[in-house]
């Protein structure tokens, strides 16, 4: 039995958790998770999702069955949840009585499932309220989550709550989904809701602007009586407010003293080397997300991915600012990423100051400086076009005859080092974002233009048609349309096999082989790319 209380803490860290685990932890962890939630003082766990969607493996807590339920220890002190997505239950836009018995099989009075928790947008909430009365007829206590309702009117906040007042609904929770709000605007939601709705009110906070635990002790403090936490903070994207911190606040709102022992050593033993490897936690670019409301999900899936470097995080996120991203869809993020939407642009035909010459790209592998000396010798020795890739030199700049560059964020952090250094700048000046063209200033510069097409090279007079706005199928169509007879490359080492960096730039280069009549690539120093390769200590041959 849940004790009683003015205010209920439910921890959800194996539900809010599993979008970085895949929601499959150990028994043995969970087994020890709710002892320690039991001494802490928490009031309720939810466990995890009831979902009928079964798309690769997940672990038990996606899914969160009776029998699953049953095999574990639960201490009496602790009632257990679980959360349905709204959109599960909805068939043509209204609760499916089929999709409620496959999920809740048993009524509450066999099943271990006390809460069940519906997380809902704003346009669900309505359709899915009838569920409240299938599940409370058969004993369940119900609560609905609202998500992204920082954005909302109080109209249209205060409307949704006086709708929930005619189920019997035990508490509205209102979730910061995007991480976006402050204490100011949380406090003026649950105003709006005590005014309007007259159960128990709950939030649910995310941490992208470290405001997590300050906003939900905010909700208390204006008469939210839920507040949801999870281990250190593991939840989707930047995480939720600690469970280890808010058991402190909350226990001394109720007079009480708890025992954080077993919680401290779940952390030490096993939650912080899950942060260390996984990396939940607020970091600037959660921040700048929940500053412009962009669904979190969008970080977590840049940072998990190797292919996405700083500058790739920033110019995303400034491009997702300006566009509807309150939804994680991979198609945007994809899109995002290569940074060039408008209709292709440029003034500078490379055939006209290249044709038919040998050319030399030097990328930034550490081959290219290892090898610097025979590297120097070839270009003095074969006379190529030497293009560098953003601000590598690898070689005496007096080598190189151009550099290129098409990041806007990269060449934003490198305008300095581009304005110092004599080569000029290859690169679709039009096109970029007006502060980067002004911050190249009067720095020489060759405008090349680009358009992103996948699985497309198809090098222009003016501009290139390429599969990644990575600079090294940019360079490639450069020298391309310049028709040399060979493009060598020096110093594109890749990152080792299997690394989704170096697949991306052999599927470029597969592309870029594909290209009638394209010149044949010749690696110049070790490569785990899919080229040729010749030592620069062999003597050429014509």
């Amino acid at each position: 039995m849940v004790r009683e209380s003015e205010c209920f803490l439910l921890d959800c860290t194996f539900r809010d958790g599993g979008y970085y685990t895949d929601w499959d932890f150990p028994a043995g962890l969970i087994q020890d998770y709710l002892r320690a939630m039991a001494a802490a003082g928490v009031d309720i766990v939810e466990l995890g999702m009831r979902s009928l969607k079964n798309e690769g493996f997940k672990g038990a807590c996606a899914f969160t069955p009776d029998d699953f339920l049953r095999s574990l220890e639960i201490p009496d002190t602790l009632a257990l949840g679980v959360m349905v997505n709204a959109a599960e239950l909805l068939q043509d836009g209204q609760v499916s009585t089929a999709a409620l018995e496959a999920l809740f099989p048993e009524p509450a009075q066999t099943s271990p499932v006390d809460l069940v928790r519906i997380a809902c947008h704003v346009h669900e909430l309505v359709p899915a309220l009838p569920a409240a009365t299938w599940l409370n007829e058969r004993g369940y206590r119900v609560g609905f989550n609202l998500m992204q309702v920082a954005d909302r009117s109080e109209q249209e906040i205060a409307g949704l709550a006086a709708e929930a007042t005619q189920w019997p609904v035990e508490v509205l929770y209102f979730a910061d989904s995007l991480g976006s709000l402050d204490p100011e605007r949380t406090a003026a939601i649950v105003r709006t809701l005590r005014e309007n709705w007259f159960g128990a009110i709950g939030m649910h906070a995310h941490d992208n602007m470290g405001l997590a635990q300050t906003n939900a002790l905010r909700a208390v403090d204006e008469g939210a009586t839920w507040v949801d936490a999870t281990v250190t903070g593991m939840g989707r994207g930047p995480g939720n407010p600690r469970t280890e911190h808010m058991a402190i606040e909350i226990a001394e709102r109720r007079g009480e003293a708890p025992n954080l022992a077993p919680l401290l050593e779940l952390v030490r033993r096993n939650f912080e080397p899950m942060r260390q490897q996984y990396g939940w936690g607020t970091n600037p670019y959660y921040y700048l997300a929940g500053k412009h409301g962009i669904h979190p999900t969008y970080v977590q899936h840049m940072l998990s991915d190797a292919r996405f470097d700083p500058e790739d995080l920033l110019a995303v996120i400034d491009y997702l600012k300006g566009v509807e991203a309150h939804q994680f869809s991979p198609c945007t993020l994809e899109f995002a990423r290569h940074f060039y939407p408008s209709e292709p642009s440029g003034s500078w035909d490379p055939a006209e100051e290249l044709y038919a010459r040998e050319v030399l790209i030097l990328g930034a592998g550490p081959s290219a400086h290892a090898h610097q000396d025979g590297l120097s010798a070839f270009i003095r020795s074969r006379k190529p076009v030497v293009i560098a890739l953003n601000t590598q030199q690898p070689v005496d700049e007096s080598l190189i005859d151009y550099r290129a560059a098409c990041h806007p964020i990269r060449l934003l952090a490198d305008v300095e080092d581009h304005c110092r250094l004599r080569s000029p700048l290859i690169t679709p000046k039009t096109m970029l974002p007006r502060p980067v063209q002004l911050a190249l200033g009067p720095k020489e510069t060759r405008d090349y233009g680009l358009q992103i097409v996948a699985d497309q090279f198809a090098p222009q007079s003016k501009y290139a048609v390429i599969p990644s706005s990575l600079v090294i199928a940019y360079v490639l169509a450069v020298a391309v349309r310049a028709g040399p007879s060979n493009i060598y490359l020096a110093g594109f080492d890749g990152y080792g096999p299997g690394d989704p960096r170096t697949l991306e730039v052999d599927h470029i280069l597969a592309v870029y082989q594909g290209l009638s009549g394209s010149p044949p690539l010749i690696s110049l120093t070790r490569t785990q790319y899919s080229l040729a390769a010749r030592s620069l200590f062999c003597p050429f041959h014509e």
